[in-house]
């Protein structure tokens, strides 16, 4: 890794961070679960998992100490762990707000409006992508492909995906999680799964 990308790296990891992180006995039991999955000489394979789970237990962050504690755990050099760290979006280097609005940028999305659906955050908000608001509410990401094209444009807030998104039901999705209202996973428009919008085209009534 040269010396730019180091340096870029380390600016990604807040100053105010906690000075220690063990994995508490909970977490612990989890653990084992997780390297019971792998050979005693592959541990390192368990890194992602083990993330997840030190993110969760810090509150939707990892911090230098949870990603070096982890990498130690684990028998692997730390750059090693950080490299994975700040790889995936789905691991956060610094403090995220209660919801977590990962807005998916990828092209199917992007054609069917996720810039709107951007915009109405940002403007309902008051904040850009990759700010959290000065309550501590939300954040705003952009991420690459979430997976579900078929119902673009869609977004993640924590582990629940919504879609079949416009700038009306954005707004009105904001407007719930601000009132800690509960907003439904899924299709905003009662799609089931990736249903055809007009209905189904195959095995009909009537079809022998």
């Amino acid at each position: 890794m040269n010396t730019h990308a180091a340096e870029t790296m380390e600016k990604k990891f807040v100053q105010d961070a906690p000075n220690s992180f063990e994995f508490n006995n909970e977490n612990l039991k989890k653990v084992k679960t997780v390297l019971a999955r792998y050979p005693k000489d592959r541990k390192a394979s368990a890194i992602m998992p083990l993330f997840d789970l030190a993110q969760r237990q810090c509150g939707g962050w990892l911090p230098e100490v949870a990603i070096e504690y982890v990498a130690e755990y684990l028998g692997m050099p730390h750059i090693r762990a950080y490299e994975v760290a700040s790889f995936y979006t789905m691991y956060n280097t610094t403090p995220v707000g209660k919801y977590h609005i990962q807005v998916c940028g990828t092209t199917p999305c992007m054609l069917s409006g996720s810039d709107d659906i951007v915009r109405v955050c940002e403007d309902q908000l008051g904040i850009n992508l990759g700010e959290t608001t000065d309550d501590g509410l939300f954040t705003l990401s952009e991420v690459e492909c979430l997976g579900v094209c078929v119902n673009a444009p869609m977004i993640q807030v924590n582990d629940e995906y919504y879609t079949d998104l416009n700038p009306d039901i954005m707004s009105q999705l904001i407007k719930k999680l601000t009132n800690n209202q509960e907003v439904e996973p899924e299709s905003q428009i009662g799609r089931k799964g990736s249903a055809p919008l007009t209905g189904p085209t195959t095995l009909t009534k009537g079809n022998s």
